[in-house]
């Protein structure tokens, strides 16, 4: 793999080597950030490689800070004597520090894992074999084990699987998308449907409201929007507090006829 220097282009093993020998001659902290800067994006490469194979959880950013102190140990670390060019010992390093903090970060034993990678396996062989995913018994079969067994292995894999609402889905040079930026909003109120059938569902009901008698009405804004008691509100109409019971347990029973072809859409808005 060639290796995209961010200032000059492609850099061959001989001029990375040059560059390296002048860093050991005079060891400026200059020329060794210079290596490091060229090989900055054989990290990056490596790590966006194995994000495919990290859990959800994992933050790639710690990847990206491993991988660069490796970087900038290998830097520090190289001996051309044993035969590896600069590019290819960084290359081993890198991965290696990559790997070693995944493994760090999943609490699940290894053996969970190598059961993840071997139904992982089996199923894409079965796919290619036969154009569909296999049933569980299917893959079971694949595996050599009991349709028990595989259950009690899917549910260990899957109770591995914690995830960081704030772990990246998709990272690149102009977008950073967080698991928490793809979950579906609970809120109702920012549903589009939603609004939509509460603005209807209040329309109805204000044409409702509008056709009932004066003294309906006086009596619902009293109790709704003045927040008044009965005894209050009979006061001021001067009639009984059981008279004001009266009239409103007659609105109530006119708006569930009037509204009851509509009772589906108020439901909705509840």
């Amino acid at each position: 793999m060639s290796v995209q220097s961010p200032t000059r282009g492609r850099v061959s093993a001989e001029e990375a080597l040059a560059l390296w020998q002048q860093y050991q001659t005079s060891g400026d902290r200059q020329v060794r950030d210079r290596l490091v800067l060229t090989f900055a994006p054989l990290v990056k490469y490596i790590v966006y490689k194995k994000v495919r194979e990290m859990p959800a959880r994992c933050d790639v950013e710690d990847f990206m800070s491993c991988g660069l102190e490796a970087l900038i140990q290998s830097v520090d670390r190289y001996d051309p004597a044993k035969g590896a060019t600069l590019e290819q010992y960084i290359w081993t390093r890198v991965h290696g520090a990559v790997l070693d903090e995944l493994r760090r970060q999943d609490w699940a034993p290894r053996s969970v894992r190598r059961w993840e990678r071997d139904m992982h396996k089996a199923v894409e062989e079965f796919v290619v074999l036969h154009r569909r995913r296999p049933t569980r018994e299917e893959l079971a079969a694949a595996l050599g084990i009991e349709v028990k067994e595989l259950r009690r292995r899917q549910d260990e894999v899957q109770q591995s699987d914690l995830t960081s609402l704030n772990a990246l889905v998709l990272a690149d040079d102009e977008t950073t998308i967080e698991r928490v930026d793809t979950l579906a909003d609970s809120d109702v109120r920012n549903d589009p449907e939603h609004a939509a059938a509460q603005i209807e569902a209040k329309e109805k009901f204000r044409e409702a409201f509008a056709r009932l008698p004066q003294r309906e009405r006086e009596v619902a804004v009293l109790l709704y929007v003045k927040n008044l008691t009965l005894a209050e509100i009979g006061e001021i109409l001067g009639v009984s507090e059981s008279r004001v019971c009266q009239i409103h347990s007659q609105t109530k029973r006119t708006l569930r006829t009037v509204l009851s072809e509509d009772e589906n859409l108020f439901r909705l808005v509840a």
